[in-house]
C-alpha cells in the first residue's frame, strides 16, 4: 500500500517511478499486478479529440465609461458569447456559431467557424474582436462597446468544461442507402465506414474504471496546462453493464474539468469543423492515477482487447432513441482498421488521436519526473455504480 502523499515526497526527491497507460499493460503481463505495484507510482493516461460540452468563461474588465454587457449581447469575432452573468463576465460555448452561418440550410453546412475556433485563437494569444451593446444604467451609462481583446489583458480567463473524457463511446455506422453528417463525423450508406472517439487503453477513466484514484479536485493535463477536476460531467452514468475486467461495455463515466486558459497551448485546445453538424473543440486531457496498490496496477493494465463497446446504427436507431444495438467490438478490432457488422467487413476510422493521446501520456509522464507536477488527494470521489447513481434515459423523462 502507497499513499498520494507518499508518491509526491517521491516526485520532490526525484526517484518516483512513472510509466503510461501502455507501458504498464507490458509490466504487468510480465510480472503481474503485486509486483508491478511495487515498482510503479504513477501511471500516466491521455485523450484527444473533439469535446462538444466545453467552453470558457472570462473577465474582459471595465471601459471608460463602464458598460453592463450582463443581460446585454456580446459577440466575440461574430461568434455570440453568453452574457446573463454580470456586467463584465462572459461564457463562451464550443458549439456556439455566428447569426449569419447558413447552418444546414445548405445541406450540408460546412460550420467553418465557431466558439472553439475562438477559444483556440484566444489561446494562441490573438487579438480578437469585442462588440457588446446594452441597455445603460446609472452606475453603467455606455450602451456600446467595440474593441480587441487579448488574452494576456484579460483578468481571467478559464477553462470550464461541463462535459469531457467520456468513459468509453458508440462505434457509429448507417444503414440507411444515403450519406449522413454527425457529431461521429460522415457515415457513408449501408455500412460504408464505422467511426469512433475513444483512446481505449490510454483514455484515463479507462485506466481507473470505478473511479478509485481519479476524483473530485484531481489535478490533471488540461489544454496544455494544469487542470482540475471539478465534479463529475454531465450524463454521467457509472451504472452500466462492465466486463470482467471493470471497464464498461458502453458510455459511462464522464468529466467536468477546469483550468487556466492562460497556461493552455492551441496545440491541445483546437477548434473542429463538423461537416453538416457544427462546431466543436478537439481537447486534450491527461490524468495521473497513482498506484496505491495492485487492485489498481490491474485496473491501470486494462488493453484495448478487453474493452467493449457498441455498434449503433446513427441514420434511425440513435435519433430515435431505439435501444438496438447491431453488435459488440473491442478497441483493438477497431484499431485494426476494420470490424464485421452484419457479416459485413467495415473500415473504421478514428474521431480520438491515439497518437496524440499518447504524446499527452507522455508529456505528463515528463512533468512528473522532473517534479513540476505533484498529485492531489481528491476531496471527494465521484458517483460510482455501488452508489446507485444513474441517468435515466431521456424517453423516461417527462416531456412538455
Amino acid at each position: 500500500m502507497k499513499t498520494i502523499a507518499e508518491i509526491n515526497q517521491k516526485i520532490k526527491k526525484g526517484d518516483v517511478v512513472v510509466v503510461t497507460a501502455e507501458e504498464i499493460i507490458d509490466l504487468v503481463g510480465k510480472k503481474g499486478a503485486q509486483k508491478a505495484a511495487q515498482e510503479v507510482d504513477v501511471v500516466t493516461t491521455g485523450t484527444f479529440g473533439p469535446m462538444c460540452s466545453s467552453g470558457a468563461y472570462f473577465n474582459i474588465g471595465h471601459s471608460k465609461p463602464r458598460i453592463k454587457i450582463g443581460g446585454g449581447i456580446c459577440k466575440i469575432n461574430d461568434v455570440p458569447a453568453y452574457t446573463g452573468l454580470a456586467a463584465v463576465d462572459l461564457f463562451l460555448g464550443a458549439a456556439a456559431l455566428p447569426d449569419d452561418d447558413p447552418r444546414n440550410k445548405v445541406y450540408p453546412g460546412e460550420f467553418r467557424y465557431g466558439g472553439g475556433h475562438v477559444i483556440e485563437e484566444m489561446v494562441a494569444g490573438k487579438d480578437l474582436r469585442l462588440e457588446a451593446v446594452s441597455y445603460g444604467t446609472d452606475c453603467y451609462p455606455r450602451k456600446k462597446l467595440e474593441t480587441m481583446i487579448n488574452i494576456r489583458d484579460l483578468n481571467e480567463a478559464v477553462l470550464f468544461n461541463i462535459r469531457n473524457s467520456y468513459q468509453n463511446y458508440n462505434v457509429a455506422v448507417n444503414l440507411s442507402d444515403r450519406m449522413i453528417y454527425t457529431y461521429m463525423g460522415a457515415l457513408k450508406p449501408n455500412l460504408g465506414n464505422a467511426n469512433y472517439s475513444c483512446a481505449g487503453q490510454l483514455s484515463p477513466l479507462m485506466k481507473d474504471p470505478y473511479y478509485k484514484t481519479i476524483g473530485i479536485g484531481s489535478r490533471i493535463f488540461l489544454g496544455g496546462g494544469i487542470g482540475y477536476v471539478a465534479w463529475h460531467g454531465t450524463q454521467h452514468n457509472p451504472g452500466v453493464p462492465r466486463k470482467d475486467c471493470g471497464a464498461p461495455a458502453c458510455g459511462a463515466g464522464t468529466l467536468s474539468v477546469i483550468g487556466d486558459l492562460k497556461q493552455m497551448k492551441s496545440e491541445w485546445l483546437r477548434g473542429t469543423s463538423m461537416f453538416g453538424y457544427g462546431v466543436s473543440l478537439a481537447v486534450g486531457i491527461g490524468v495521473p492515477i497513482p498506484i496505491l496498490n495492485a487492485e489498481i496496477a490491474a485496473y491501470a493494465a486494462i488493453k484495448d482487447e478487453e474493452i467493449y463497446t457498441q455498434v449503433i446504427d446513427y441514420s434511425q436507431d440513435y435519433p430515435q432513441f431505439e435501444s438496438r444495438k447491431l453488435g459488440e467490438v473491442n478497441y483493438a478490432q477497431l484499431r485494426s482498421g476494420t470490424i464485421v457488422v452484419n457479416g459485413r467487413e467495415v473500415a473504421t476510422g478514428a474521431l480520438s488521436s491515439y497518437s496524440k493521446a499518447k504524446e499527452i501520456a507522455e508529456t505528463l509522464k515528463g512533468w512528473i519526473r522532473k517534479g513540476e507536477f505533484l498529485l492531489t488527494e481528491p476531496v471527494a470521489a465521484l458517483p460510482g455504480a455501488e452508489s446507485g447513481y444513474a441517468v435515466r434515459p431521456l424517453r423516461e423523462r417527462p416531456m412538455y
